[in-house]
């Protein structure tokens, strides 16, 4: 060996021994955690066995996928049950559309529809913004499911004539971007009923129609 020359040392059997102690406790460690999750996953899944028809002998995927089938149902039904009841959804909906029943005089009744989830200002915007447009309500109706709230106004408008028809296809048109303005800024001007060009990235339905033979919508 050369002078100068550095010689590298064998690791001492206390270190050798120590790291392959960590590493097993480690590994240990990790083995352990791995089971715990494996039991949740197992409970979880026994739990779901108890909640749809199955058989014991049913796979993991199957039963996933009979899971999903059954909530989807379930959510079909509860859409149906709920019609005619003002039950907020979890969509956001803005939607402006003719009531069914005309009113006394002939006039046409609009119903104009905002689901969203509550907010302490969001009443207030609303009426504020109903009453710039200075619409001739019939009523107001409001009923909130945990986080979210469902408002509906009920205005007056045209009395069967072409023309008013037209007309009212335009206030349509403006209570819609307005409401929509609401939900999407909250803080804009009333002045200002321009739909936004980036929508939040939570689902919104909105819908707005005319159901008059005369209409050309």
């Amino acid at each position: 060996m050369e002078k100068g020359e550095l010689v590298k040392c064998p690791a001492t059997i206390g270190q050798k021994n120590i790291c392959e102690a960590k590493a097993l406790a480690a590994l240990k460690s990790h083995s352990e955690a791995e089971k715990r999750r494996r039991n949740r996953i197992n409970g979880h899944l026994a739990k779901l066995r108890g909640l749809v028809p199955c058989t014991a002998k049913m796979d993991k995927a199957t039963l996933l996928a009979e899971v999903i089938s059954q909530v989807k149902e379930l959510k079909k039904n509860a859409a149906e049950s709920s019609k005619g009841f003002l039950i907020p959804m979890d969509a956001d909906e803005v939607k402006v559309e003719p009531c069914d029943d005309g009113g006394a005089d002939g006039s046409v009744p609009y119903r104009a529809t905002v689901c969203c989830d509550y907010r302490p200002d969001l009443l207030s915007e609303l009426r504020q913004t109903l009453d710039a447009l200075q619409l001739q309500l019939v009523r107001t109706e409001l009923s909130t499911l945990g986080d979210r709230v469902k408002n509906v106004f009920v205005y007056s408008c045209c009395k069967g004539d072409i023309n008013d028809i037209e007309a009212c296809q335009l206030i349509a048109s403006t209570v819609h971007q307005a409401l929509s303005s609401v939900l999407d800024k909250p803080s804009s001007s009333l002045d200002h009923y321009s739909l936004r060009e980036s929508y939040p990235c939570k689902q919104r339905t909105s819908t707005f129609s005319c159901n008059h033979e005369s209409c050309s919508c």
